[in-house]
């Protein structure tokens, strides 16, 4: 492809040269396309407090003081940090690290195992407890007020010593017991609720009324670590199945959530789109809005296949990408996620995601006459948003990334109709951080599909090789301008260069040179004409030969009363 375009433009295959290596893009493609081809459930990082509660599962067998899963403690054993913690390498939350650190520890000390890594262990958590204090709540993983409590209280119950009592602990427990109160108890005993992914944090269930609600595949929605607790708790052969294809799956550890599969397919669609690489992946996104399609209900959906749950972020950019790729798709699904005034994510939800109303304000824009639901979407999305930018509280309860603020604003201040595609990609490339980003489950996690430094490293090139090329157009643009004296017509260099940035912020792609320089061309001429017969100092008899020599070098039948047009 970029061989035959440097063919058509001498010059470009020299900068070509410059920007990189031959072939690189066609190789980075490759290596992308190879990676999408293999999505399935989600591709994502382990969780240490998941992979603890499955290690703490007993032979369901009754083969007392054998662990069913023996190369969950294994996986522990093998990743503890040289700090002593467990848990992200390359990013710190003392709510992650100790988290995960007091599970890993509970789940040793419950087998007798590793003495010394439960010590080093503990000392970590000692040293570390007092940070939670100053830690932003923004960024506190997902059911840490209630999953915390209760590794407090499993510590002390085999001898661990933790801290009873404290400001910040006390602070947790309040925590905790408003979240409880939003749902009653009767409530997550009937109906699928969010409760259902942080059973291990709660003591007192019906389990007979709980197993009703499992999903599908034997988890309870999608979390390991309450499935793990389930499994104890009733020796679920479904559950026993669904932890052991995970741990399978993952040669002993377990992520905080599992299958991520339709999450996996609409990020990585909406990545590939906003870094302008779409293009190169044609076939795949198409598989993946269809994957989504094949599984979207009048519901709406979550981050999984097959869920009675169901949360407005993913919904949303379900919505978006399907509209946007002809599928048809009711708006009536956002009715699912309204109360009174307000939308929500999640029923019983504390806080409202700032990526939740952000995804849901990109969704609204793509209404059709008559949609009230998406009027008020729009409405309530937008002044959430900015009452969220003007406090200087664009931080996510679901991502640390590098750049939401940027990402909010520019969806404000931009609206889609509005949006070129290249101006858009310009600044994504900017705010997109690669493998650096870090989504906020139970614990830190990351998505290896979805964020990653080939689409950025691929984004970059592609578009330096873009603008190299039309910067070379833009050159020649402006010497075919000089050449046909259009300056002497009323056309300025300014209004030239609006009318090729209009074409090339739209029409980028090299491949699509022709239909680019075209618009812009065009664009210019009709600027040309426009000025030159709306100048009153053109006299007649020069409007009348331009219209002649029109006329003249066209197949077009100019109409009398333009010729004789004073």
């Amino acid at each position: 492809m970029f061989e035959q375009n440097a063919a058509l433009y001498p010059s470009l295959a020299l900068t070509w040269k410059k920007l990189s290596k031959p072939n690189e893009i066609e190789e980075r493609v490759e290596s992308i396309k190879s990676m999408l081809g293999s999505m399935n459930d989600g591709e994502i990082s382990i969780s240490p407090y998941d992979t603890a509660w499955v290690a703490l599962v007993e032979d369901v067998h009754y083969r007392s003081g054998l662990p069913q899963f023996p190369s969950s403690l294994h996986w522990i054993a093998n990743n503890q940090l040289p700090d002593g913690s467990w848990g992200d390498r390359e990013i710190f939350s003392a709510h992650d690290r100790l988290l995960n650190t007091l599970a890993c520890v509970i789940a040793l000390k419950s087998w007798d195992l590793h003495p010394d890594k439960c010590e080093k262990g503990m000392a970590f958590f000692k040293e570390n407890i007092g940070k939670l204090a100053n830690e932003n709540p923004e960024h506190m993983p997902i059911g840490f007020e209630v999953a915390f409590p209760s590794l407090l209280e499993k510590a002390r119950n085999i001898n661990l010593e933790v801290p009873d009592n404290s400001p910040v602990l006390q602070e947790i427990y309040a925590r905790r017991d408003l979240k409880l109160t939003r749902i009653p108890r009767d409530i997550m005993h009937k109906v699928p609720t969010t409760l259902l992914h942080s059973l291990e944090g709660m003591p007192g269930l019906d389990w007979e009324k709980l197993l009703k609600l499992q999903s599908r595949d034997g988890s309870f929605l999608f979390s390991p670590s309450s499935t793990a607790f389930a499994l104890m708790e009733t020796k679920d052969h479904k559950a026993l199945k669904y932890l052991t294809k995970a741990v399978h799956r993952f040669n002993g550890g377990v992520p905080n959530v599992y299958p991520v599969d339709l999450f996996e397919h609409l990020w990585v669609a909406d990545r590939l789109q906003r870094l302008g690489i779409s293009r190169f992946f044609e076939a795949e996104i198409k598989e993946c809005v269809d994957y989504v399609h094949r599984h979207w209900t009048e519901k709406g959906i979550c981050w999984a296949r097959n869920s009675e749950v169901q949360d407005i972020d993913d919904t949303a950019m379900g919505f978006r990408l399907l509209r946007l790729h002809g599928h048809e798709v009711s708006a009536d699904v956002f009715w699912n996620f309204k109360k009174g005034e307000e939308f929500f994510c999640f029923v019983g939800q504390s806080t409202q995601a700032v990526t939740g109303m952000y995804n849901l304000h990109r969704a609204s824009q793509l209404l059709f006459p008559g949609e009230k639901i998406l009027e008020d979407a729009k409405d309530f999305s937008l002044r959430f948003l900015r009452e969220k930018q003007a406090s200087h509280q664009l931080l996510d309860k679901w991502i640390i990334t590098k750049d939401l603020p940027g990402e909010v604003g520019y969806s404000l201040d931009v609206p889609w109709y509005a949006s070129l595609p290249r101006v858009e990609t310009r600044f994504y490339i900017e705010q997109y951080g690669g493998r650096n980003d870090v989504w906020i489950g139970k614990t830190l996690y990351r998505m290896s599909h979805v964020n990653n430094n080939e689409y950025l490293e691929l984004a970059k090139l592609d578009y330096n090789l873009c603008q190299a090329l039309h910067s070379i157009e833009w050159h020649n643009l402006q010497k075919w301008y000089t050449d046909c004296r259009l300056e002497d017509y009323g056309l300025n260099r300014r209004s030239l260069l609006l009318s090729y940035f209009l074409a090339t912020a739209n029409i980028f792609e090299p491949e699509r040179a022709d239909e680019r320089l075209a618009w812009a061309k065009t664009a210019a001429l009709i600027q040309t004409i426009t000025s030159y017969f709306d100048e009153e100092n053109t006299p007649y008899e020069l409007r009348r030969a331009f219209v002649y020599a029109f006329k003249r070098n066209s197949n077009v039948n100019v109409p009398d009363y333009l010729i004789n047009a004073r």
